[in-house]
Protein backbone atom coordinates (compact mmCIF):
# COMPACT_ATOMS: atom_id res chain seq x y z
CA UNK A 1 0.00 0.00 0.00
CA UNK A 2 2.84 2.42 0.87
CA UNK A 3 4.41 1.79 -2.55
CA UNK A 4 1.11 2.54 -4.28
CA UNK A 5 0.71 5.82 -2.37
CA UNK A 6 4.34 6.78 -3.12
CA UNK A 7 3.80 6.00 -6.81
CA UNK A 8 0.61 8.08 -6.93
CA UNK A 9 2.32 11.00 -5.17
CA UNK A 10 5.27 10.74 -7.54
CA UNK A 11 3.05 10.79 -10.62
CA UNK A 12 0.93 13.65 -9.27
CA UNK A 13 4.10 15.67 -8.64
CA UNK A 14 5.40 14.89 -12.14
CA UNK A 15 2.11 15.98 -13.70
CA UNK A 16 2.21 19.25 -11.76
CA UNK A 17 5.75 19.88 -13.02
CA UNK A 18 4.73 19.15 -16.62
CA UNK A 19 2.10 21.88 -16.59
CA UNK A 20 0.91 22.86 -20.03
CA UNK A 21 -1.66 25.47 -18.99
CA UNK A 22 -1.59 28.54 -16.77
CA UNK A 23 -4.45 30.91 -15.92
CA UNK A 24 -3.49 34.46 -14.97
CA UNK A 25 -6.00 36.75 -13.22
CA UNK A 26 -5.77 40.26 -14.71
CA UNK A 27 -6.81 43.60 -13.17
CA UNK A 28 -7.04 47.18 -14.41
CA UNK A 29 -4.40 49.15 -12.54
CA UNK A 30 -5.47 52.05 -10.33
CA UNK A 31 -2.94 52.96 -7.63
CA UNK A 32 -5.31 55.59 -6.19
CA UNK A 33 -8.59 53.67 -5.85
CA UNK A 34 -7.40 50.06 -6.03
CA UNK A 35 -7.14 47.62 -8.92
CA UNK A 36 -10.27 46.16 -10.56
CA UNK A 37 -10.38 42.54 -11.80
CA UNK A 38 -11.30 42.32 -15.51
CA UNK A 39 -10.86 38.60 -16.19
CA UNK A 40 -8.12 36.14 -17.03
CA UNK A 41 -5.57 35.25 -19.66
CA UNK A 42 -5.21 31.52 -20.25
CA UNK A 43 -1.72 30.45 -21.40
CA UNK A 44 -1.23 27.08 -23.08
CA UNK A 45 1.60 25.41 -24.93
CA UNK A 46 1.32 24.51 -28.58
CA UNK A 47 3.84 23.23 -31.14
CA UNK A 48 3.85 26.81 -32.49
CA UNK A 49 4.67 28.56 -29.22
CA UNK A 50 2.74 29.83 -26.22
CA UNK A 51 -0.93 30.64 -26.86
CA UNK A 52 -2.42 33.51 -24.82
CA UNK A 53 -6.23 33.38 -24.74
CA UNK A 54 -7.71 36.45 -23.02
CA UNK A 55 -11.12 36.36 -21.37
CA UNK A 56 -11.26 40.04 -20.45
CA UNK A 57 -14.13 42.51 -20.03
CA UNK A 58 -14.30 46.28 -20.14
CA UNK A 59 -11.53 47.03 -22.64
CA UNK A 60 -12.35 49.55 -25.34
CA UNK A 61 -11.95 48.54 -28.99
CA UNK A 62 -8.39 48.98 -30.19
CA UNK A 63 -4.85 47.62 -30.19
CA UNK A 64 -2.92 47.22 -26.93
CA UNK A 65 0.74 46.50 -26.23
CA UNK A 66 1.12 43.11 -24.50
CA UNK A 67 4.27 41.93 -22.74
CA UNK A 68 5.78 39.65 -20.15
CA UNK A 69 7.55 41.82 -17.57
CA UNK A 70 10.50 40.68 -15.46
CA UNK A 71 9.09 40.84 -11.91
CA UNK A 72 6.10 39.01 -10.36
CA UNK A 73 4.37 42.20 -9.21
CA UNK A 74 1.70 44.56 -10.50
CA UNK A 75 2.21 47.10 -7.72
CA UNK A 76 2.70 50.79 -8.31
CA UNK A 77 6.10 52.35 -7.63
CA UNK A 78 7.61 55.81 -7.70
CA UNK A 79 9.55 57.19 -10.66
CA UNK A 80 10.83 60.77 -10.65
CA UNK A 81 8.63 61.43 -7.61
CA UNK A 82 5.42 60.26 -9.31
CA UNK A 83 3.45 57.09 -8.66
CA UNK A 84 3.40 54.86 -11.75
CA UNK A 85 0.86 52.02 -12.03
CA UNK A 86 2.47 48.59 -12.45
CA UNK A 87 6.03 49.90 -12.27
CA UNK A 88 7.10 47.20 -9.78
CA UNK A 89 6.75 44.70 -12.67
CA UNK A 90 10.04 46.06 -14.00
CA UNK A 91 10.92 46.10 -17.68
CA UNK A 92 10.13 43.64 -20.43
CA UNK A 93 11.39 40.13 -19.71
CA UNK A 94 14.75 39.91 -21.46
CA UNK A 95 16.57 36.82 -20.09
CA UNK A 96 19.40 37.04 -22.64
CA UNK A 97 19.92 40.78 -21.99
CA UNK A 98 19.46 41.90 -25.60
CA UNK A 99 18.29 45.34 -24.52
CA UNK A 100 16.22 45.58 -27.71
CA UNK A 101 12.46 45.82 -28.24
CA UNK A 102 11.97 44.05 -31.57
CA UNK A 103 8.73 42.14 -31.28
CA UNK A 104 7.63 38.55 -30.88
CA UNK A 105 9.14 37.25 -34.12
CA UNK A 106 12.72 38.54 -33.83
CA UNK A 107 15.16 36.34 -31.90
CA UNK A 108 17.45 39.31 -31.20
CA UNK A 109 14.96 41.15 -28.96
CA UNK A 110 13.16 40.80 -25.63
CA UNK A 111 11.60 37.37 -25.11
CA UNK A 112 8.76 39.15 -23.28
CA UNK A 113 7.60 40.98 -26.41
CA UNK A 114 4.23 39.45 -27.31
CA UNK A 115 1.93 40.10 -30.26
CA UNK A 116 -0.36 43.07 -29.56
CA UNK A 117 -3.87 42.43 -28.28
CA UNK A 118 -6.71 43.36 -30.61
CA UNK A 119 -10.06 44.17 -29.02
CA UNK A 120 -13.07 44.24 -31.34
CA UNK A 121 -15.99 46.70 -31.15
CA UNK A 122 -18.02 44.11 -29.23
CA UNK A 123 -15.22 43.68 -26.64
CA UNK A 124 -13.87 40.32 -27.85
CA UNK A 125 -10.11 39.99 -27.38
CA UNK A 126 -8.34 37.81 -29.96
CA UNK A 127 -5.93 35.09 -28.74
CA UNK A 128 -2.27 35.53 -29.73
CA UNK A 129 0.61 33.10 -30.27
CA UNK A 130 4.12 33.92 -29.05
CA UNK A 131 6.28 31.70 -31.27
CA UNK A 132 9.53 32.20 -29.34
CA UNK A 133 8.12 30.97 -26.02
CA UNK A 134 8.60 27.22 -26.24
CA UNK A 135 8.16 26.41 -22.54
CA UNK A 136 5.41 28.16 -20.60
CA UNK A 137 7.00 26.96 -17.34
CA UNK A 138 9.59 29.71 -17.88
CA UNK A 139 6.82 32.32 -17.49
CA UNK A 140 6.28 31.62 -13.77
CA UNK A 141 7.54 34.43 -11.57
CA UNK A 142 6.86 37.21 -14.08
CA UNK A 143 4.02 39.67 -14.76
CA UNK A 144 1.73 39.86 -17.78
CA UNK A 145 1.16 43.51 -18.76
CA UNK A 146 -1.33 45.24 -21.07
CA UNK A 147 -0.34 48.76 -22.15
CA UNK A 148 -2.75 51.58 -22.98
CA UNK A 149 -1.46 52.05 -26.54
CA UNK A 150 -0.47 49.85 -29.46
CA UNK A 151 3.02 48.50 -30.13
CA UNK A 152 5.16 48.95 -33.24
CA UNK A 153 7.85 46.47 -32.01
CA UNK A 154 10.61 49.04 -32.24
CA UNK A 155 12.38 51.53 -29.99
CA UNK A 156 11.84 54.27 -32.61
CA UNK A 157 10.22 56.74 -32.79
CA UNK A 158 9.19 56.01 -29.17
CA UNK A 159 10.85 53.67 -26.67
CA UNK A 160 9.33 50.20 -26.24
CA UNK A 161 7.11 50.51 -29.29
CA UNK A 162 5.19 53.50 -27.98
CA UNK A 163 2.95 51.13 -26.02
CA UNK A 164 1.90 53.76 -23.53
CA UNK A 165 1.15 53.48 -19.84
CA UNK A 166 0.73 50.23 -17.95
CA UNK A 167 -2.99 49.68 -17.95
CA UNK A 168 -3.73 46.12 -16.75
CA UNK A 169 -1.60 43.42 -15.18
CA UNK A 170 -1.54 39.91 -13.74
CA UNK A 171 1.14 37.91 -11.96
CA UNK A 172 2.03 34.57 -13.53
CA UNK A 173 2.20 32.09 -10.64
Amino acid sequence: MKKLIATLLCCASFNALAQTEITVPVSLLDPTNGDTPIGTVHISQSPYGAVFTPKLKGLKAGIYGFHIHENPSCAAAKKDGKTVAGLAAGGHWDPTHTGAHKGPWDDSGHLGDLPALAVSADGHVQPVVAPRIKNIESLHGHALMIHAGGDNYSDHPAALGGGGSRMACGVIR
